[in-house]
């Protein structure tokens, strides 16, 4: 037996898992709870949070067909590992398509590929968790009318775990643990589901299927309070809080322990609240119709209304003529529907769903006959959430659909928002690593302290708790409530913007981002298309274009009759419903629609059609009836009606449409297709270029007359290929996308600030890069290159085509526009450098992702246009992106970019619809004006973040260096000037200094992205050093006075008899902690001070925030603190030298210490805001400008030409060496710059190789 398998979960998708089996240990266990006993249970916190240790210290390793426990690990780049228990399951048979009639003990049907089936994903689990043998036995032991009682060793012993509320069951077919999702296992084919699977369940079948498939519902649990409260209060940050408080009682300092637990049960609380209204928010959006009543049909033709809870894969559901919202996933086997998807796609336009085509037993082909699955049959299939509006049936006959699937898009997406993918950022990453040294400065002191006790001979009790204080003041408790202040007044701000976030963390991730990518329609321009006009084809020539086709001389022509039948509109309660572009053409001819009502449709055949014809103001007048010819012959002959027999939607695969309609009176019948002028005849390619390459949109249509011998009832079973061949080209209709207001602008603010823009549409190529050229994305003058790549076939390697697309006319409007790269490439290159862009649709996306790989990390570093684009494609975009190391943020309107707003680092939803509740943020604003300010925000959050972690760094090494220079006098700082330093000064500053705004421009230069770098760790270490250096002075200096005594009650260094009485109440009282002494108080003095310095000197204001004067709070505070501190120091008030326990000191030291201090504020701020923020920071941080690598380089100002040229001479001077930039897309464009075939000539071919060789998958040869 091999133990040591390693079992792979959902192999190629995005939540891939590695798979270990393990036993339970006895012996282990009984060690790990003695270790627990032993530590107080932090063992047990500590195998909570890493759960690799829990198993691995509990258990044994073992195949994974006989585990216990499975330990699961993401395939993915974090890495995390997770635990499951693995359950038992008793069940009649071994898989859930079992026919209960034929039950033996033989094994599963082999058309199942789980003899274990599982779960679906984001439904509950079924509820046989849990239920004792015996129950399930007697439940299930008379399924077998014709056998008799179920014996014994029928009952199956099923294996399963169930993780992020997906289940997946053993199977002995395949060896692992999977998921089953519904009759899509089975690997039906249409006809089957026709044939077997479309007359219903049993009630016994039906039962039996929900053992394995659980309820049909997606559960929200909302978790209650208490279980929140523990997992929230087990995070080790408060575990840490709890145990600092817990040691200052201990030393009696009840203070600051109790405004620490304050804090921490003020920001649970916060948390708590926040969480559990995301939960209910969550579950509300969910639940919403999410259980309902739904008629099913029986074998015996019996219809039963159930909850749709209770449905299982293979039921048959009768849909309402009202509509319904749908429970699950169906597929329709009879009649039509309108349906409205708004929850997967985004947009709220009602589609016409036809029932699952049956080919005739003849045909059933493996071209005919294909096998069913959603995708390719979702103009069939019924989506979980999406809401039926109103049905269709023909003949009597019922609107039915079989439930196919359980593994539904909406549960899928809840999922997601359910178990989230960790952020990572490097902010954050560097945070724990910083902790760490913190901790390690920490184990120096904890060491120090310990030695320094035991050789003064320090009481037991005293060095623990001295040694462990010295940790607390090492690593702040304070820290991440300090770390949230900023996120939370960033976040304030935001919703002032009308921008909602449901991941606060994010938004410090957005003030990295250097790319942002764009929807065009809904999001860059607006929502609908107005005509702009028609332009017809008669005799194989183009008209001259017209404004409308509501004409008299046009009512009879093909080209209107195209436009009035070819669309996929209908009417909902009166009202014309359906595609806005549908709506827009069909409005233009003024034509009327009529629809058969429901007790028409009910009454007829499904060859009921829907009419359209024109008012009676545009036909032509008709000459006067005579009154020997026959009334209705002659209404029949004047009316022009159009029947719309049989309609093909749309598709976005084939990128058209069609329908077969017939003229009132006329025998033959026409077909009229619609779809893109590339697609619909090859002679539109080059005669519609002039209007996709101004920014319209440009619809072709064609018609062909169809042969006298096809009958209707042939045209409903006649095959689209057939319809669609030999079309005659009939002219285009051109619909106008206007850009919205704010598009330019803000594309200019983006440029401008070194970030990148793309699009990412679904539209056509040629229109995209037009509107990217309107809205400055691709500035005039470069060029657009566009890569058409071709899958493998015939033998043939896939291969890419490279055209040059047409610049824009010199005549447009962004000639004004005044772009120079002058400054930035005679610095960088001898030569200038010619700008270009790549273009290419999602077919070739996917050809170069699968068979050019590096040539893709290639293309997406200079690819602005991105057309007819999956939402899936647009997801690889994101990760392609992220792949060279770009921060990228992602913007759109509905749900069909949902996958892209969740994978993107910042996505931005203009959306409100219940669909985009996964993306981070939402705007209320419906343009893209929301992008800037969302990275101005985050710009300044993340300033913020790393001057509140500096100063909390310096906050505790101060305090850390002034107690062990005290330890070493066996001294310590006084409770109250703990409780003095701990809350009026730090909490007040860190709570004040974090309320910078946002710098109001977008500046070319982003802020750094870690805590390890270069100028901040320099920021850091040297102002670690320089109050090294005042306090360690100030310590000697003290003793070195001609007056220093050790201190005691009786001492008189200020000549003041006053002070003598002062403490002369304490003369017999013994201090145990020796606070009161000169030492102490001359570095409380200097060591105060030193807070408020790093605290203005790390307070950054432009150009990422408003300058701190301007925060009215932080100089209020930091002035009060000033003032007091000069005011107690040259002053001394009686009961606040005995509340802060410090001593009379002579005038003309404290003389000295006000120098000291003077100085070291100077020292300080030369340092930070000269050696820094002039030198370093551009030396360093200038490395991210994309200009300085030749990505998409903007155009500087002439004081930004002079800063750049200043720092290539700083780089020449500091730097001789070639700098090496850290980012991927930085690598990727310095090798570019130098490679003489790129980018790719117009008269080249790129071929993929079968075997790569020097690690290239492709090679560049020229077009004969």
């Amino acid at each position: 037996m091999e133990k040591e398998d390693l079992k792979v979960l959902n192999k190629g998708e995005e939540e891939e898992l590695e798979l270990q089996g393990y036993r339970l240990c006895r012996w282990r266990l009984a060690l790990v709870g003695l270790g627990v006993l032993f530590t107080g249970g932090f063992l047990l916190l500590l195998l909570y949070w890493m759960p690799e240790w829990c198993v691995k210290s509990t258990c044994t390793r073992t195949t994974a067909r006989d585990a216990e426990v499975v330990l699961l690990r993401s395939t993915d780049e974090f890495r995390r590992w997770f635990l499951a228990r693995v359950r038992v399951m008793l069940a009649p048979g071994r898989n859930p398509f079992h026919s209960l009639e034929t039950q033996t003990t033989s094994p599963s049907s082999p058309s199942c590929p789980f003899s274990s089936p599982p779960l679906a994903n984001g439904h509950t689990p079924h509820p046989s968790d849990g239920n004792p043998d015996q129950e399930l036995f007697r439940r299930y032991a008379d399924y077998q009318p014709t056998q008799g009682r179920l014996k014994l060793h029928s009952i199956q012993y099923i294996r399963y775990f169930t993780f992020h509320s997906t289940t997946y069951y053993w199977s002995d077919e395949v060896q692992n643990f999977g998921d089953l999702t519904g009759l899509e296992d089975l690997q039906v084919s249409c006809s089957t589901l026709h044939s077997e699977h479309s007359a219903g369940l049993t009630r016994n079948q039906q039962e039996y299927r929900r053992l394995f498939f659980g309820v049909n519902e997606i559960a929200v649990k909302v978790p209650s309070v208490f279980k929140l409260l523990i997992k929230e209060v087990l995070n080790p940050f408060y575990i840490f809080q709890l145990f600092s408080v817990i040691l200052w009682s201990a030393d009696e300092y009840y203070y600051y322990a109790v405004a620490i637990l304050f804090m921490s049960i003020i920001s649970i609380a916060t948390s708590l609240y926040t969480i559990k209204k995301q939960y209910i928010m969550l579950h509300d959006m969910v639940a919403t119709h999410s259980v309902v009543r739904v008629s099913v049909c029986r074998p015996n033709n019996e219809i039963e209304e159930i909850l749709s809870t209770d449905l299982v894969p293979g039921d048959v559901m009768v849909i309402p003529s009202n509509g319904t919202i749908m429970p699950c996933d169906a597929v329709l086997v009879s009649g039509t529907c309108i349906v409205n998807e708004s929850m997967l796609t985004g947009e709220s336009v009602p589609v016409t769903k036809t029932n699952l085509p049956d080919p005739l037993p003849g045909d059933r082909g493996e071209d005919n006959d294909s096998v069913f699955n959603t995708e390719e049959h979702k103009r069939h299939t019924l989506f979980c959430g999406t809401h039926v509006i109103q049905t269709r049936f023909y003949t009597g006959d019922l609107v039915k659909a079989v439930v196919v699937c359980f593994s539904t898009a909406k549960g899928q997406l809840v999922r997601s928002i359910l178990y989230p993918k960790p952020t990572d950022f490097k902010l954050y990453r560097d945070a724990y690593l910083f902790l760490l040294c913190l901790v390690a400065i920490a184990g120096i002191g904890f060491v120090y302290s310990i030695v320094l006790s035991i050789m003064n001979k320090v009481p037991a009790k005293t060095i623990i708790i001295e040694s462990l204080d010295i940790i607390t003041i090492t690593v702040p408790p304070a820290l991440p409530a300090a770390m949230t202040a900023g996120i939370v007044y960033a976040q304030r701000r935001l919703k002032n913007l009308g921008i909602f976030c449901i991941s606060p963390q994010r938004i410090n991730i957005c003030g990295q981002l250097n790319l942002v990518c764009f929807d065009k329609t809904g999001t860059l321009t607006e929502d609908g298309l107005d005509l702009w006009g028609v332009q017809r084809v008669e005799n194989g020539s183009f008209h001259l274009s017209e404004e409308n086709a509501y004409k008299e001389n046009l009512v009879k022509s093909q080209f209107v009759a195209c436009m009035a039948t070819c669309h996929s509109l209908t009417k909902i309660e009166g009202q014309l419903s359906g595609d806005p572009l549908d709506l827009k053409m069909f409005e233009a001819t003024g034509w009327i629609l009529e629809e058969a009502t429901e007790e028409e449709t009910s009454l007829h055949n499904r060859i009921m059609p829907t009419v359209v014809k024109p008012p009676k103001q545009l036909l032509p007048p008709e000459p006067a009836v005579t009154p020997e010819q026959d009334m209705e012959l002659y209404e029949l002959s004047s009316a022009h009606e159009i029947g719309i027999v049989r309609q093909f939607p749309f598709s976005s695969a084939l990128q058209r449409m069609c329908v077969v309609a017939r003229l009132l009176g006329e025998k033959r019948m026409d077909a009229y297709m619609k779809g893109a002028p590339e697609i619909v005849a090859s002679l539109c390619k080059k005669d519609t270029e002039g209007y996709t390459k101004e920014g319209f949109r440009v619809i072709a249509l064609a018609h062909r007359r169809l042969e006298s011998k096809l009958s209707w009832h042939k045209v409903q079973n006649i095959s689209r290929d057939h319809i669609e061949a030999n079309m005659e080209f009939l002219g285009l209709i051109i619909m106008q996308n206007k850009l919205k207001a704010e598009t330019p602008a803000v594309l200019e603010d983006l440029r401008q600030a070194s970030i990148r823009t793309v699009m990412v549409t679904g539209d056509n190529m040629l229109t995209a890069i037009s509107v990217a050229r309107d809205c400055g994305m691709i500035p005039p003058q470069d060029t657009v290159i566009i890569a058409d790549a071709l899958p493998p076939h015939d033998g043939q390697a896939a291969k890419i085509t490279w055209r040059y697309a047409d610049k824009a006319s010199q005549t447009s409007h962004l000639e004004e526009v005044n772009i120079t790269l002058d400054d930035v490439c005679h610095i960088d290159e001898p030569k200038k450098q010619e700008l270009y862009h790549f273009a290419m649709n999602g077919k070739s996306f996917a050809v170069i992702s699968e068979h050019f790989p590096d040539m893709l990390q290639k293309l997406v570093l200079h690819g602005t246009v991105f057309a007819r684009m999956a939402p899936d494609q647009k997801t690889q975009l994101i990760e392609a992106l992220q792949g060279v190391d770009y921060f990228v943020g992602m913007c759109g309107d509905g749900a069909n970019d949902c996958g892209a707003l969740k994978r993107a680092h910042g996505g931005i939803s203009l959306s409100e619809l219940e669909a985009s509740v996964a993306s981070p943020f939402t705007s209320r604003t419906p343009n893209i004006s929301c992008v800037p300010s969302l990275i101005r925000e985050g710009r300044a959050a993340l300033i913020t973040s790393f001057c509140v972690f500096k100063f909390m760094a310096l906050y505790s090494i101060i305090q850390y260096i002034s107690v062990t220079l005290l330890y070493s006098i066996l001294s310590n700082l006084g409770d109250f000037q703990f409780l003095f330093i701990d809350i009026a000064i730090i909490l007040l500053i860190v709570f004040t200094m974090s309320l910078n705004p946002a710098w109001k421009d977008l500046v070319s230069r982003r802020p750094p992205s870690g805590l390890i770098s270069g100028p901040l760790l320099f920021s850091v270490l040297t102002q670690i050093l320089i109050c090294l250096g005042f306090q360690t002075i100030t310590f000697l200096w003290v003793r070195q006075q001609p007056w220093y005594t050790v201190w005691t009650p009786l001492s008189d260094a200020c000549n003041n008899s006053s002070h003598i009485n002062k403490f002369g109440h304490n003369d017999t009282e013994i201090d145990d902690h020796n606070i009161q002494n000169y030492e102490n108080t001359s570095l409380f003095y200097v060591s105060s001070f030193q807070y408020l310095v790093v605290a203005i000197v790390f307070s950054k204001g432009k150009p990422f925030r408003q300058p701190s004067y301007k925060n009215w709070p932080f100089v209020l505070s930091a002035l009060t603190l000033y003032v007091f501190l000069l005011f107690i120091m040259f002053y001394p008030v009686k009961a606040i030298d005995e509340f802060l326990e410090i001593v009379c000191v002579p005038f003309d030291w404290r003389v000295k210490l006000f120098l000291i201090i003077l100085v070291n504020a100077a020292v300080s701020v030369v340092m930070e805001t000269f050696i820094l923020d002039i030198v370093l920071w551009k030396l360093v941080f200038s490395r991210d400008k994309q200009g300085s690598f030749g990505v998409t380089p903007v155009a500087p100002t002439p004081q930004g030409g002079i800063d750049l040229r200043y720092y290539k001479c700083l780089t020449r001077l500091c730097c001789p060496s070639r700098m090496t930039p850290k980012a991927r897309y930085m690598h990727l464009a310095q090798e570019l710059r130098v490679d003489p075939d790129w980018p790719p000539k117009p008269t080249t071919t790129t071929e993929a190789k079968t075997l790569p060789e020097n690690g290239s998958t492709y090679q560049i040869m020229k077009n004969s």
